[in-house]
């Protein structure tokens, strides 16, 4: 698949691929986004979201 992976790089360095990037970095550093995508992956992998372990 060195296909997907060049369309990936070209657009990771094309104008908008940045603006991409540096919109996603911002929101990662946000403690609230941050604490989101956490529980978005808690669920997706069938984890327990609300902090109680067992």
């Amino acid at each position: 698949m060195p296909g997907i992976i060049n369309k990936i790089k070209s657009y990771a360095r094309s104008p908008q691929g940045r603006r991409t990037i540096a919109r996603g970095r911002r929101e990662a550093a946000d403690p609230r986004r941050r604490s989101q995508a956490k529980q978005l992956l808690n669920r997706l992998r069938g984890g327990r979201s609300h902090g109680r372990r067992y």
